[in-house]
């Protein structure tokens, strides 16, 4: 089980997540990852500063099976996660979506699915910034 502090649980934050986050989707699980900028955060002295939290949600919809089957795969999700919050930077949200194949993978194969996309989550944040604009292609339509 997860620590109250490190769960999503109103609507409105999985919601948030899920719109403002950076989504990563393998084999049975997608994930939208969202980190908050540390532009809105105040200054504070190192002594003072309190490392804010990893929080994770989970979303394991009727598609993955019956009551039984969900309720395996979010109890196999939530450990996977709960060792890799750790890892995540401070004050970062997930949301693990399961899809129906979570319902026939093994715990290893879970565990490789979760690892990749929340690798690729991190990722692409980190390259978000260094991708340029497209415009218009030389030659095509606009004189230059």
């Amino acid at each position: 089980m997860l620590a109250a502090a490190h769960r999503l649980r109103r609507r409105a934050e999985f919601a948030a997540t899920i719109r403002a986050g950076r989504r990563s989707g393998r084999g049975s699980v997608v994930i939208p990852l969202c980190i908050p900028s540390r532009a809105g955060a105040v200054a504070a002295t190192p002594s003072a500063e309190v490392r804010a939290p990893a929080r994770a949600g989970f979303v394991v919809s009727r598609a993955v099976g019956g009551a039984v089957i969900r309720n395996l795969v979010r109890r196999r999700l939530r450990e996977l996660v709960r060792d890799r919050l750790a890892a995540l930077p401070s004050g970062a949200e997930v949301v693990v979506r399961a899809l129906p194949a979570a319902a026939t993978r093994s715990y290893a194969e879970l565990a490789t699915d979760l690892d990749s996309a929340l690798s690729a989550a991190l990722d692409s944040r980190s390259t978000a910034g260094r991708r340029r604009a497209r415009g218009p292609e030389p030659g095509r339509g606009e004189s230059q």
